[in-house]
């Protein structure tokens, strides 16, 4: 179990007197069980990254917790990030070298031993699709080859919690549905999933349950049918564009 207990993150904006105090998420909990995805949908400047960033360990909470079974991200941050991916859509790689060396490479920072490496990297580039590739330098490599290498990578030591900001974004139809298949197997084999997405489609296709997050507040949150039933609207684009449209009624 994840648990995201009452995090807040506050960012100084500008210097000397003039500089205000930007809160990018506000007093925010939820938990995402094994087996479950979880969907954090909002607007550009919701606190969807920050708070993805805060449950990777990347940035630190100016207050709250994040906590995976008995380990949290602030005692624990060690352990926690062992238990983790994270992936962003704007991950670079380096183009000299190929697939099959960077997940050697990560790997071994992970502290896998080498016949585990093999085990992984195999069952990866199956499931994704990557036997074509695995050899070619990633300078090399189209758009979507890339985003599936940063998958493979991030997955690399088979971690509990997988954590994606935006997975299709900037992807043809083709690899959009090899990621979105992708994360919907690793769910079924008993891992949590926590993804952002502006999209509505993916969102309803992927996710179990959803929370809504405008101006880094949490404004809703629920299965599909929970959210549905509780406003006036039939489907999840219209319950979204209710919380931040002006004078959007989402009751």
């Amino acid at each position: 179990m994840l648990r995201v207990e009452n995090l807040s993150k506050e960012f100084r904006n500008g210097r000397g007197r003039s500089a205000k105090t930007v809160h990018a998420v506000k007093d925010l909990s939820f938990q995402c069980k094994p087996g479950e995805i979880y969907g954090l949908l909002g607007p550009n400047g919701a606190g969807k990254t920050t708070t993805l960033r805060c449950l990777s360990t990347l940035i630190k909470p100016t207050s709250g917790n994040v906590v995976i079974d008995k380990y949290n991200v602030l005692e624990h941050g060690q352990i926690f990030r062992s238990k983790i991916a994270f992936l962003t859509s704007d991950m670079k790689l380096d183009g000299y070298f190929t697939p099959d060396y960077m997940m050697n490479w990560f790997g071994k920072l992970n502290k896998m031993q080498d016949d585990e490496i093999e085990q992984r990297k195999k069952k990866l580039f199956i499931d994704l699709q990557m036997t074509d590739f695995i050899h070619k330098k990633i300078d090399q490599l189209s758009t979507g080859m890339k985003q599936k290498t940063a998958v493979a990578i991030s997955l690399i030591h088979d971690p509990e919690v997988i954590i994606f900001d935006e997975p299709t974004n900037g992807l043809d139809i083709v690899t959009s549905k090899a990621v979105t298949d992708f994360l919907v197997d690793r769910a079924q084999s008993g891992k949590i999933v926590i993804i952002s997405t502006h999209n509505m489609t993916i969102a309803e296709k992927l996710c179990h349950r959803f929370g809504i997050l405008v101006e880094g507040e949490l404004r809703e949150e629920g299965t599909l049918s929970e959210i549905i039933e509780g406003s006036n609207w039939d489907n999840l684009e219209d319950v979204f564009f209710s919380y931040i449209m002006p004078g959007g009624d989402h009751v």
